[in-house]
C-alpha cells in the first residue's frame, strides 16, 4: 500500500544490476589473473615457461663477488685458528623442537619444513643452538670452536645491507668452565682484531650485560613477567629513536611511562670501567643483587680488555640488549661508526639515548655474548656447560667490501693462475700440454689456452685481463736450445730457463 512501491522496486533493480556489475568486474579481473598466471607458467603447446630469478631473499655471487668474499673468510678462518680454535659442522635442518623456544619473539622468523618420515623440521635459524645440542648430545664439557655455515630467516630482507633470508654466519665460541670474564675478554679481542684487519673503517663495540639489563628492568618498576619483551624492545634503540622505543614499551607492552622514563635515564649511559663503579653507587641499580654482579664483571672484563689493548674501540653501553632468549651475561655488539658508505643504508640513531654527532652507525657487523643455560636446555640431566661466543657478521661486510671495491676501481683477481705457458709459433700444442703437466705436477698454479694454434697477442691479452703475472713461452729456437723465455707481464722483461720437456724436468720454476 506504499505510495514509493515503485520507487522502491526501481532502486532494488539498479542495486542489484549494480551489484551484479561489481560481480562480472571481479571475476573478469580474476580471470585476468588466471590467464596472465597460465602464460607465465607456459600455454596449452606443453612449454614450460618461467621467470628466472633468485627466491627472495637470496642471491648470486658472481667470480669477482666470490673473490673478495673468499678474502674476507680467509681473515676471519686465520683470526679464529690463531686463537687456537676447531671446527666443527651440524646439519642444516634441525628437529622443530631443538629450535622452539629458545629466540624468544624471533621465533616466528624460523622456517619450518613440511613433514618428512615422521619427524618435524626447521632450518637452522642461527650456529648456536645447534652448537649448544652438538655439546649435548656429546658430553662435552669444553671446546674452542669455530664454525662456518649457512643460516635461514624468514624476515624481511633489506639487500642492500647485508641482510638476508639465507646468509653466513662466522662463530667462535669458548666453551666449559674458566675463570670470569678471560674467555669474554678474548672473543672481544677477535672482534677488535678482524675489523681491524679486514679495514672497514673506525668502528665501535658496546659492551652490556643481561643481568645489568634485569636489574635495571626491576629497580625501574617492569613487572618480572615483562623483562623479556621489555629487553625485545630496547632492542630496536639502533633502529628507532627513544621516543618510538618508549611509545612501543607503554602503548603496546602496558609499561607504565614513570618506568619507561626510568629506563630511558639508563640507557642514555656510556662509558667504560668508570661508568660501571659509578653504577655500583648508584642509589638504585645497587639495590639489585643482579645488577651488582654483572657491573663487577664488566670492571673485570675491562682490566682484561686493557692488557688486550682495545679499550679504544669498546665502549659500555647500556642501551644494547640483544633480544635473543638464550643469553645470560655479558653481550656486545660491533658496529662501524664510518659514515658515507654508499650502498650501504644508514641507520641512525635518530637522537636515541647514547647516539652521538659526531658517529653515525651503518649497522652491526658482529655481536654475541655469554649463554651459561643454553647447553643445560638439551642435557637429559640439566648439566650446564657454561658458554660465551661471537658471530661476525659476514653478509654485512661483504656488501661494504665490495661497495668499497666497486668505488676505488680495484682490479680483483678472480683466479690465482701463476704461469700462463704460451707459443709464438704453430704447432708446438703438445711441447704447450707437457710443459702445464709438469709445473701443475710440481704445484704451480698454471694455465694453457685450449687451442692449437692461437697467437701470442691474443695469450698476452689474457694474461693482463686476468691478472696473471708471468708467461712462458715456448719457440722453436727455445726448444731446440733447451730454454723457455719466462716474461714478466707487468714489466716485459724476460730472462731464459732451461728446461727440457722430453726428460721432464723444468729448472727455476
Amino acid at each position: 500500500g506504499c505510495d514509493r512501491w515503485a520507487d522502491c522496486c526501481s532502486c532494488l533493480k539498479l542495486q542489484t544490476h549494480t551489484m551484479g556489475l561489481v560481480y562480472l568486474l571481479q571475476i573478469d579481473e580474476e580471470v585476468a589473473k588466471l590467464l596472465e598466471l597460465k602464460a607465465r607458467l607456459g600455454g596449452d603447446d606443453g612449454k614450460h615457461q618461467f621467470v628466472l630469478k633468485t627466491a627472495k631473499g637470496t642471491r648470486d655471487y658472481n667470480p669477482k663477488q666470490m673473490a673478495i668474499r673468499e678474502k674476507v673468510f680467509n681473515t676471519i678462518i686465520s683470526c679464529f685458528k690463531r686463537h687456537g680454535a676447531e671446527t666443527i659442522d651440524t646439519p642444516v635442518f634441525e628437529l622443530k623442537e631443538t629450535l622452539t623456544g629458545k629466540y624468544g619473539e624471533d621465533s616466528k622468523l624460523i622456517y619450518d619444513l613440511k613433514d618428512q618420515g615422521g619427524e618435524l623440521l626447521s632450518l637452522r635459524y642461527d650456529l648456536t643452538v645447534p652448537f649448544a645440542r652438538y655439546l649435548a648430545m656429546n658430553k662435552i664439557t669444553n671446546i674452542k670452536r669455530y664454525h662456518i655455515a649457512k643460516v635461514y630467516r624468514r624476515d624481511n630482507p633489506a639487500m642492500t645491507r647485508g641482510r638476508y633470508r639465507e646468509f653466513y654466519q662466522c662463530d667462535f665460541d669458548i666453551a666449559g668452565q674458566y675463570d670470569a670474564m678471560i674467555p669474554d675478554a678474548e672473543c672481544l679481542k677477535i672482534v677488535y682484531e678482524i675489523l681491524h684487519e679486514l679495514d672497514l673503517g673506525d668502528f665501535r663495540i658496546k659492551v652490556n650485560d643481561r643481568r645489568i639489563l634485569d636489574g635495571m628492568f626491576a629497580v625501574c618498576g617492569v613487572p618480572d613477567d615483562k623483562f623479556r619483551t621489555i629487553c625485545s624492545t630496547v632492542d630496536k634503540l639502533d633502529k628507532m629513536s627513544w621516543e618510538d622505543v618508549k611509545k612501543e614499551m607503554v602503548n603496546e607492552k602496558g609499561l607504565s611511562e614513570q618506568a619507561a622514563d626510568q629506563i630511558g635515564e639508563y640507557v642514555s649511559m656510556q662509558g667504560g670501567m668508570d661508568l660501571a663503579e659509578h653504577l655500583l653507587q648508584d642509589q638504585k641499580m645497587s639495590q639489585s643483587k643482579q645488577a651488582c654482579a654483572g657491573l663487577s664483571d664488566i670492571k673485570l672484563l675491562f682490566s682484561y680488555l686493557q692488557l688486550f689493548q682495545v679499550t679504544d674501540k669498546v665502549v659500555f653501553d647500556l642501551s644494547l640488549a640483544r633480544g635473543l632468549d638464550y643469553y645470560t651475561g655479558v653481550i656486545y655488539e660491533a658496529v662501524l661508526t664510518q659514515a658515507g658508505v654508499a650502498s650501504v643504508t644508514t641507520e641512525a640513531q635518530n637522537g636515541a639515548p647514547g647516539s652521538t654527532e659526531e658517529s653515525v652507525s651503518v649497522g652491526s657487523v658482529a655481536g654475541g655474548g655469554r649463554y651459561d643455560g643454553l647447553v643445560g636446555m638439551f642435557d637429559p640431566k640439566g648439566r650446564k656447560v657454561p658458554c660465551v661466543g661471537v658471530s661476525i657478521g659476514i653478509e654485512r661486510i661483504f656488501s661494504i667490501m665490495e661497495q668499497k671495491a666497486e668505488v676505488s676501481a680495484e682490479k680483483v683477481r678472480t683466479t690465482e693462475v701463476q704461469v700462463m705457458v704460451a707459443s709464438a709459433q704453430k704447432n708446438l700444442l703438445e711441447e704447450r700440454l707437457k710443459l702445464t703437466a709438469e709445473l701443475w705436477n710440481a704445484g704451480i698454479k698454471a694455465e694453457v689456452m685450449y687451442k692449437k694454434n692461437p697467437k701470442l697477442l691474443s695469450q698476452l691479452q689474457h694474461c693482463e685481463e686476468s691478472g696473471i703475472p708471468l708467461v712462458a713461452i715456448l719457440g722453436e729456437q727455445e726448444l731446440k736450445d733447451g730454454v723457455v723465455k719466462l716474461r714478466v707481464v707487468a714489466t716485459r722483461e724476460e730472462v731464459s730457463h732451461t728446461v727440457d720437456i722430453h726428460t721432464r724436468t723444468a729448472k727455476g720454476f
